[in-house]
């Protein structure tokens, strides 16, 4: 952020190098802005015709310029600012300076804070020589000889020129000094994106990030799902096919025997049927082995009421989507199945414009509501994981209509 670095800059600022080292660091920095100003002097200096030809190549050389200032400003003085949110060089780059205040303000700074600080320079570097050459007038008048016609004119101008010497050489530090500093005040301000780039940048990382933590959560998901299902489901199997297969060859065994097997013979189905559940929560193989329209037909077989399923996809979209879209239409069918005393549901799954589309409609008693905290709201907040909506239609006496847009692609 431009206002971060302009904090760090002062900071700096109140400490600094020692005077003759701070002196020459300030002269540096404003003279190596001196050719890098060529071209606005070009366009300033040459014909109307030539002015515009050489304008519209600056506009496309802002960016190798801009990274020359950049570098300038990091070598000499330790500041580093931003680079361009938009890039800038090509064809569309141009398009995109001419519509963009981040290029409009790096075209001020070449135009016109470029070529000022560069005659302020120039103008000090001047001054520098006028002020060694003039501070050291009686010093030059003393070696002379004494024939020579013009040391006599020099005795007469060697008090003020010295002292106009060392008055111009005690002088000029402050101004360099005032000039680097408003010269890398203006290039911060100037070069680096603003507050509303900077925002908008922030923005578009954190939904990169967060769909980052989306996919990595589904990957997770499906790990937990294939370890479960690999491991302790099969494990428990073969618990539970050993137990009735001791419950059907015992029989010499004692009733109390008998019946803690058959105890531990039903708990073991009962924990497989459980797990099975929980690792179809987790992520059901059939999604990733066959697709949302496999899954939702096997969620629509085990739903306690008739399901009448619509899906027409035109291709296979990203599998996080895929467990979104999956896991949206499980909730929603529980949840009709709890409170809208249905008789039937309507899923119908499509995609358009590049979006998937799921409207889930029953003919229950209606009422429901999103804003009262109901399962509704872990809807909204899953389609809103992955950048989709939900809307809800549910007047008093019915029917429900639940649509949920999802991107294709994230």
């Amino acid at each position: 952020m431009p206002s971060t670095t302009l904090r760090s800059t002062l900071a700096r600022s109140a400490a600094r190098p020692p005077w003759s080292a701070a002196v020459w660091r300030d002269t540096r920095f404003i003279a190596a802005g001196i050719p890098l100003a060529l071209p606005t002097w070009l366009i300033v200096t040459a014909p109307k015709v030539v002015t515009l030809i050489v304008l519209g190549l600056l506009l496309l050389l802002i960016r190798p310029l801009t990274g020359l200032q950049r570098g300038r400003l990091r070598a000499l003085r330790g500041v580093e600012v931003p680079p361009l949110l938009r890039p800038v060089g090509s064809p569309a780059g141009l398009l995109l300076t001419l519509r963009t205040g981040v290029s409009w303000r790096q075209v001020g700074y070449h135009l016109l804070v470029g070529p000022l600080v560069a005659a302020g320079a120039v103008a000090l570097v001047y001054a520098w020589g006028a002020g060694l050459v003039g501070s050291t007038v009686l010093g030059w008048a003393w070696l002379m000889p004494a024939t020579a016609p013009v040391r006599h004119q020099w005795y007469q101008l060697d008090v003020p020129l010295t002292a106009g010497g060392l008055a111009l050489l005690a002088v000029l530090p402050g101004a360099v000094a005032l000039l680097a500093r408003l010269d890398e005040l203006a290039a911060v301000r100037m070069l680096g994106p603003g507050r509303r780039e900077a925002l908008e940048h922030r923005i578009e990382e954190v939904v990169e990030s967060r769909a980052g933590l989306v996919d990595a959560v589904d990957a997770e998901r499906r790990r937990i799902e294939r370890d479960l299902h690999d491991g302790a489901q099969q494990r428990l199997t073969s618990l539970a096919m050993n137990l009735g297969l001791a419950r059907r060859t015992l029989k010499d065994a004692s009733p109390a025997a008998m019946q803690v097997i058959v105890e531990a013979h039903e708990e073991a189905q009962a924990a497989i049927d459980e797990l099975r559940d929980l690792v179809r929560g987790l992520h059901p193989a059939v999604l990733e082995d066959r697709g949302l329209d496999a899954a939702l037909s096997g969620i629509a077989a085990r739903a306690p009421l008739p399901v009448r399923l619509d899906v027409q996809l035109a291709e296979r979209i990203a599998p996080t989507v895929e467990a979104v879209a999956y896991f949206t239409v499980s909730e929603a069918l529980t949840n009709v199945a709890k409170h809208a005393r249905a008789s039937r549901v309507d899923l119908s799954v499509r995609t358009v414009g590049g979006r998937l589309r799921l409207v889930v409609s029953d003919d229950g008693v209606g009422g429901a509501d999103a804003a009262r905290g109901t399962g509704l709201t872990g809807l909204g907040k899953r389609a809103a994981s992955v950048d989709g909506t939900l809307s809800v239609l549910s007047p008093l006496g019915g029917p429900t209509t639940i649509t949920v847009e999802l991107p294709c692609v994230l």
